[in-house]
């Protein structure tokens, strides 16, 4: 089991650098089946790891491959960490990553500007994946945030992949500068952590966390939340989500729905001997899901894009796992996690099988009368639909926001957490059905051509059985790895209200999306566009850091540009190229010239000798 685990990671890896050193000279078939090929390879070695894991019945297991550096006792190694919670984090990370890969063969093929374009596509696609599995098998601190650091630079990288837009570039940008705000504070954490407890060793740390001043603890863990904020884009760190949307749709579905945005889940999940000694910080945690899971909710309703509007669904379903960090519901968190996965992928290469087909049109209202024209992304957008608003006792999101839910109506704190839950469940149906009734039913507005092939609609296929039936494996091998994992309870005076309100917000989004229920005169009064103007501007938080940050720190470069300092630069500039022009006089090349300064040198240099 021990020898096979190194390969987890080192297959994406090789893949990566085969990619880079031919620099596009591989035939675009070849670029295929190594970018897909590698992936697979360590989805493979991971199931087999995972079920010989699982039989042997041990806690953990640890794969020393090498020592990083050495500096007094403090000695990191580059050391492999298998555990439950890891082994459910490298088994989504490599299953829906190459699922997502093969179907990437797919819809890239000749859909790039320059002939390397395949390979580096893929390049960038198997780095991130080696990244993200260092991440989350690292055993240290200092391993997981290299992996960290890794992901940003991928992310960045695939969200500009079309690199000849400017607006694509931006948006690249923006990401890795507002993740990089929450990656200062956990660094933060990390260097307190390691001042007090002198390592950065999980396993270690944890087991002395105990000896942390309660201040001290709270403090390393809101810092360490401030990392898992920005990572998984949860308030006040979520707006670079929406707009990494200009990545090709496989690099959505990879990196900003199955595994890169739930990087601070794992993050608050490894770290949790800490939280549980900071309640004030996992209330912070809770409250920074339900406020972000509200928010992304009404904000969905209002776009028109489709990739956005999953984007927003993504946040709040993050917000979900933050919200079952902080309230206790550990398991259910991770549970979601995986569910989560396997539907927001279906939807997400749906969606990008509506896309390609529709000439890369991707604003709903330019949609319309698909269901019977693309039946196969149809089907597969309607499966991870019902996942997503999770419809009771058939898909999976039901079984893990279920068990949420739950846990939220027990908390101390009253039953707030669980309305605010509730709510957004209301919404995500709501918004969910707007998206399907406008995109899929009506009248045709854009003609299709089914550009479907075998490998993308085979990944389709099996992430339509996971959305249905993957919640079972939470009932069944969650529940022996991560602990019990609350489920329905037919007495459970929540039960009937968390199943149907879900219901209800798709019955009202039928009678109202499919125009049996006109509200034109609401939407389009002064206060009806204002609402839908600001929740479609993701509650102005743009706005707000432009005015903030933004235009302050391009006013001050503006001034820079000529201050004090500018002046004192240009002057010792004009001097220094006064004395060099004054001495270049002096190079004449005349040997009297040079003899003559000499005999006055020397006169000089005697002069002052007899004077002194």
């Amino acid at each position: 089991m021990s020898d096979l685990l190194w390969l987890v990671p080192a297959a994406p890896l090789a893949g990566f650098l085969v990619l880079l050193v031919t620099e596009g000279r591989l035939a675009d078939r070849v670029v295929a089946w190594i970018g897909a090929g590698s992936v697979g390879v360590a989805a493979l070695v991971s199931l087999v790891v995972g079920y010989e894991f699982a039989a042997s019945g041990e806690p953990s297991l640890s794969v020393t491959l090498w020592t990083w550096m050495a500096v007094g006792d403090f000695t990191p190694s580059i050391t492999l960490y298998l555990d439950p919670l890891s082994l459910v984090m490298t088994g989504v990370i490599t299953g829906v990553g190459f699922l997502i890969h093969v179907f990437a063969t797919g819809y890239m093929w000749k859909d790039h500007e320059e002939p390397e374009g395949y390979s580096r596509f893929f390049a960038y696609m198997n780095l991130f994946v080696f990244a993200m599995l260092m991440l989350v098998l690292g055993d240290n601190l200092l391993v997981l945030f290299l992996g960290w650091e890794g992901v940003g630079l991928c992310s960045y990288l695939l969200i500009g992949f079309y690199h000849r837009d400017p607006a694509n570039g931006y948006a690249a940008r923006k990401a890795f500068v507002v993740t990089r705000v929450g990656d200062t504070l956990m660094a933060i954490g990390l260097f307190l952590l390691f001042r007090e407890l002198n390592t950065l060793d999980i396993q270690t740390a944890l087991a002395g966390a105990g000896t942390l001043d309660p201040g001290m603890a709270t403090a390393i863990a809101l810092l360490l939340l401030g990392g898992a904020v920005g990572k998984s884009a949860q308030v006040p760190l979520q707006t670079w989500l929406p707009d990494a949307m200009a990545g090709p749709t496989p690099v959505s579905a990879l990196i900003h729905a199955a595994t890169m945005v739930t990087a601070g889940v794992y993050l608050i999940a490894r770290m949790k001997g800490v939280y549980d000694l900071a309640p004030m910080a996992q209330l912070a945690v809770a409250l920074v899901g339900l406020v972000t899971l509200l928010i992304s909710s009404f904000t969905a309703l209002a776009q028109t894009d489709i990739k956005r509007i999953l984007a927003y669904s993504t946040m709040s379903q993050i917000g979900y796992m933050f919200m079952a960090l902080g309230v206790g519901a550990w398991s259910a968190g991770i549970f979601h996690l995986m569910t989560h996965a396997f539907f927001k992928a279906l939807l997400f290469l749906a969606s990008g099988s509506v896309i390609l087909a529709l000439h890369h049109e991707q604003d709903i209202f330019k949609m319309g009368g698909l269901w019977r024209k693309l039946p196969v992304p149809f089907a597969s957008m309607l499966i991870g639909s019902g996942a997503l608003v999770a419809l009771p006792f058939i898909t999976a999101g039901f079984f893990s926001k279920d068990a949420i839910l739950l846990t939220a109506w027990d908390h101390d704190t009253g039953r707030w957490f669980w309305a605010g839950g509730v709510l957004a469940a209301f919404m995500t149906a709501f918004y969910t059905t707007r998206m399907m009734v406008v995109a899929f039913f009506g009248e045709t507005k854009t003609e299709p051509h089914d550009a479907s092939r075998i490998n993308m609609w085979g990944p389709l296929l099996v992430l339509c059985v996971l959305s249905i039936a993957g919640g079972w494996l939470g009932i069944g091998v969650l529940d022996e790895l991560l602990g019990a994992i609350s489920h329905i309870s037919h007495g459970h005076p929540a039960a009937l209200a968390t199943m149907a309100l879900p219901l209800l917000g798709i019955a009202l989004g039928i009678v109202v999306f499919s125009g049996r229920l006109k509200f034109d005169a609401l939407v389009e009064s002064a206060v009806g566009d204002a609402l839908r103007r600001y929740w479609k501007s993701g509650w102005a938080f743009d706005w707000i850091y432009d005015r903030v940050f933004v235009w302050p720190f391009l006013w001050v470069a503006r001034v820079n540009k000529s201050d004090v300092v500018d002046y004192v630069y240009r002057v010792t500039v004009a001097i220094t190229r006064g004395v060099h022009h004054i001495g270049a006089l002096t190079q004449t090349g005349r040997l009297r010239w040079y003899a003559a300064n000499m005999a006055i040198g020397l006169i000089v240099v005697l002069l002052i000798a007899v004077a002194l």
